[in-house]
């Protein structure tokens, strides 16, 4: 019986199924080797010769295989069909040769198929290939480049740059990118701007809602009503003046279906609609992807097979009706830059199974293939047919011209089943139009826009004039004609949003920077390193981030350009065509790179420091409005402010003159609000006066962070109340309502009815968290509130749950921790499965036996076939083993075998010593 590799348990059952017994199938469990951590293992001395390690973990795996060889000596590989499944491929023909479980003259072939069906893989074993050589080096490059950045990156990083962990080859670009936008955000000023609207009664009695568009006869632009004494003499012009219709125009227009998904695209679609992360996207999707349901997920690719796109055709027939089919096919090409299109776009294997017809236990499974099954059937629906009318009413004297547009949906055509998330609002008035005629008169709508006037004038701190003054009722940010038909509307620009996870996959193929197999590692990593952290879905740098790039980008700066390194894609495509040969790739890298090593070599601290200053002064210390020098210490004067990093490797501003004087603030740039540079002032920011105090409420800046504080420190109180800002409030929106909510705490919440002892809601160091304190006990008890709303609004009941819980939780050795997921009863022999958090990492548990989850999957992910096959292992082992010394082995790849090792030289000096590959934490 030919032997059948693929990677995964899952995988392989579903194959053997299709094969039958006449084929044995086993899986390789991804990858089985490796570059080793260490120095030498890419030579660029040896022709960038390549060390391969099996890993401890792969070896019982190539065993098994081999062992399987010994009586039916034919192999087939059938790993997935991209580079890494080249590169499988490769590395376990290359392990069985070495043990010896390859012989001369026996049969090796690849197969390859884009789904896990019947039929795919059938059609595949008819056409089988060997090892595609110029696809395994392309692979070979990559690596090797990712090895000789990381781990000669990464020293220079350790040493100049304290708290620094690693550097990558496409992920420093990637922090780039987040980094930059950071910035944008930070030098961004707000500017005002005002707009007009009004609410006009039609002559059928409708209202239709207008926007101002010209005044005096010239077309406003964004920034033509800068003030709010500008919007209220447009606002007084559009409601002194009679109003008519003067010209209704109605245009048809179509929108077109958006393409079947490809890798990044699935990725930012199921952030944009689930919140689902990369990892957590590719995760369902390589489960589905297995189980036989859709095809391969890591394409770049969005054209879909002919008899993939007659099928869809034949679905939407089915479902929809005949007039939701267009006459012809719909076909695509990719549009993305450096595309490989080597496989076809991410679609469902059978068109005619709906979400509802297929049976998935995993919610986010569920919810992606739905996904794709929409998206993919309607990409061959016919267009969505509309008319956009827009209605223009003006003046007589043409001094006012005031502009309304909406939309009607004539046909629906794809978006019966499917309509495309986006970043951004739209910008498209979707409203259905009252009906108007050329000529009619419109009057006021009289109120119809209070309403809204008053809820802008509530956000305000300090309203203007709430009844009518004259022609306008007046607040901060809004002005509403005496009539309350015409509203003046304070606006402000706002600064580029943070990226998202779909937003940065988004920038990083636009700039041809990773592949499909890769964006989920590279968003792992930076945010693994503490380079980034989320916040709501936002992607923010960490200090150390913003410390690496600016490093990076000073004396490493060729190489975190985005030019660069979608360049170097370039030539690694190339290299999978056969039109470049890999070493050329690497020499050419090298010979540049490890001259850039070498300049830094005798760097300081000191001067990196100091150079990062400098390149980051326009950020750090920008221009003051008295002229004063940007980098004088505001606290005592004789001191410079300078970028000090911590130990932790965080950064902030401090002054020269320490420890004379202990200023400092935050690494960023000065809030111009505050003297100090901090937005907050140094004698704190007023909010408002405490109602039942008459004390002020102030916001002010300590060693912890921002805090608030209700009156001043005296003799006589020493220690005011204060209220340390939760995690995810920021200084700048801090306001006087939430001063006054967080001066409350804590709060109780009544009595406990067990025994009357205090229940109360507060929030910690950790976090918001209720407490209760029995009678009987020496200590309170804590239980973690999930929101930090829920503090003010928390009720016994709830409370007294989560009290309860915390306490069984650590009632004693015999209480059991709360299941990371719950897997259900043991198929062979019953009992629940369970996935557990543990002090090493998660791990599936059944009856008396743990297994470790590998470090690649994640527990939500885990289906109840793999926590199986996870508990076979690790019973069959009967107890914990030594792991064995790793086996290292010689790569096959150069044309020539390696030459023996040369002697090592004596010791170079360090100005003498040419860079080589230094041990490193290894990167992604």
């Amino acid at each position: 019986m030919p032997v059948v590799v693929v990677e995964s348990p899952a995988k392989a059952k579903t194959i053997n199924g299709y094969l039958g017994k006449d084929y044995t199938v086993l899986a390789s469990y991804g990858h089985v080797r490796d570059l080793p951590s260490k120095d030498g293992s890419v030579d660029p001395d040896q022709g960038f010769a390549m060390e391969w390690e099996i890993a401890t973990d792969s070896k019982k795996h190539v065993k098994a295989i081999a062992d399987a060889l010994k009586d039916d000596p034919i192999l087939i590989l059938a790993t997935d069909p991209d580079r890494e499944g080249e590169a499988i491929s490769w590395h376990l023909q290359e392990a069985l040769t070495q043990r010896k479980a390859i012989k001369a003259g026996m049969p090796v072939s690849r197969v390859v198929f884009n789904a896990i069906t019947k039929t795919a893989v059938t059609e595949a074993m008819k056409n089988p290939r060997q090892v595609d050589m110029e696809l395994v080096e392309a692979y070979l490059a990559r690596r090797a480049l990712d090895y000789l950045v990381g781990f000669n990156l990464s020293p220079v990083l350790w040493r100049k740059l304290p708290g620094a962990k690693s550097a990558g080859r496409v992920q420093s670009v990637a922090l780039r990118i987040i980094t930059d936008r950071e910035m944008e955000i930070e030098a961004f000023r707000a500017r005002e701007y005002w707009s007009v609207r009004a609410m006009l009664d039609t002559p059928r009695g409708q209202s239709l809602e207008l926007r101002l568009t010209h005044l005096r006869g010239k077309k406003l632009d964004r920034y033509d009503l800068a003030t709010a004494a500008e919007a209220g003499l447009a606002v007084q012009a559009v409601s002194s003046r009679a109003l008519a219709v003067t010209d209704v125009e109605a245009k048809p227009a179509s929108r077109n279906p958006a393409p079947p998904f490809m890798t990044s695209t699935l990725q930012q679609e199921a952030s944009r609609k689930f919140g689902m992360g990369a990892r957590q996207t590719m995760s369902a999707a390589q489960r589905l992807y297995e189980a036989g349901h859709i095809t391969y997920m890591r394409t770049d690719g969005i054209d879909m097979a002919p008899e993939a796109v007659h099928a869809a055709r034949d679905a939407i027939k089915d479902r929809y009706g005949a007039e939701y089919v267009p006459s012809a096919p719909r076909m695509y090409k990719n549009k993305a830059k450096n595309a490989q299109e080597a496989h076809e776009c991410i679609r469902p294997t059978d068109m005619a199974k709906a979400p509802g017809d297929i049976r998935l236990s995993e919610d986010d499974q569920r919810k992606l293939y739905e996904l794709v099954w929409k998206r993919t059937i309607a990409s061959q629906m016919e267009a969505a047919r509309m008319e956009r009318t827009t209605v223009t009413v003006a003046s007589a004297d043409a001094q006012v011209e005031l502009r309304a547009t909406g939309q009607v949906v004539l046909f629906d055509g794809f978006l019966k089943v499917y309509e495309e998330g986006r970043d951004d609002e739209a910008d498209e008035d979707s409203r259905r139009l009252p009906q108007v005629s050329k000529g009619d008169k419109l009057t006021p709508a009289k109120g119809a826009l209070a309403g809204e006037w008053s809820k802008l004038a509530a956000q305000d701190d300090a309203v203007i004039d709430a009844e009518p003054k004259g022609d306008l009722r007046k607040a901060d940010a809004a002005l509403l004609s005496a009539d309350g038909a015409v509203l003046g509307q304070q606006h402000f620009t706002q600064p580029p949003p943070r990226y998202t996870e779909a937003t940065l996959v988004k920038r990083m193929e636009e700039l041809g920077i990773g592949r499909p197999s890769t964006y989920a590692s590279i968003l792992d990593t930076i945010v693994a390193r503490g380079y980034v952290r989320k916040d709501k879905n936002r992607l923010i740098p960490e200090d150390k981030g913003r410390l690496v790039t600016a490093f990076l980008g000073n004396y490493f700066g060729k190489y975190v350009e985005y030019d660069f390194t979608a360049d170097l894609e370039n030539q690694l495509d190339e290299v999978s065509a056969g039109d470049r040969a890999y070493k050329d790739v690497l020499d050419a890298f090298w010979r540049d790179f490890s001259a850039a090593l070498s300049e830094t070599a005798e760097l300081r601290i000191t001067d990196v420091l100091e150079k990062i200053n400098d390149v980051l002064a326009p950020h750090l210390f920008p221009p003051r409005p008295d002229g004063s020098d940007p980098r004088g210490c505001p606290v005592c004067g004789v001191g410079r402010l300078s970028m000090r990093t911590a130990r932790s490797g965080g950064a902030f501003i401090g002054c020269s003159n320490y420890p004379e004087c202990r200023y400092t603030r935050p690494f960023g740039p000065p809030n111009p609000e505050g003297e100090d540079g901090t937005g907050i002032g140094l004698d704190g920011k007023m909010l408002g006066v405490d109602p039942d105090t008459s004390e002020p409420v102030t916001l002010r800046d300590g060693r912890f962070g921002p805090y608030v504080q209700l009156g001043e420190a005296t003799e006589d109180n020493p220690k005011p109340k204060r209220a340390s800002l939760p995690k995810g409030w920021s200084a700048e929106a801090m306001d006087f309502e939430q001063a006054l909510k967080l001066l409350t705490l804590p709060r109780m919440v009544g009595a406990h009815p067990e025994d009357g002892g205090p229940v109360e809601a507060a929030i910690g160091r950790f976090g918001p968290y209720v407490s209760y304190k029995a009678k009987e006990a020496a200590k309170p008890l804590y239980a973690n509130l999930p929101e930090v709303d829920e503090v003010w609004t928390i009720g016994m009941n709830r409370a007294v749950e989560l009290l309860a819980a915390k306490a069984a939780g650590r009632s004693g050795r015999g209480s059991a921790a709360a299941p990371l997921k719950e897997l259900g009863e043991h198929p062979e022999h019953g009992g629940p499965v369970q996935v557990m958090a543990g002090r090493y990492g998660p791990y599936v548990k059944w009856d008396k036996v743990n297994a470790t989850l590998p470090k690649d999957v994640e527990p939500e992910a885990l289906s109840m076939e793999q926590a199986v096959e996870l508990i076979a292992e690790k019973a069959s082992k009967g107890g914990k083993g030594k792991a064995k010394a790793k086996t290292p082995a010689k790569a096959k790849a150069a044309a020539k075998p390696k030459a023996a090792a040369k002697p090592k030289a004596a010791a170079k000096s360090k100005a003498a010593a040419k860079p080589k590959a230094k041990a490193a934490p290894k990167t992604a």
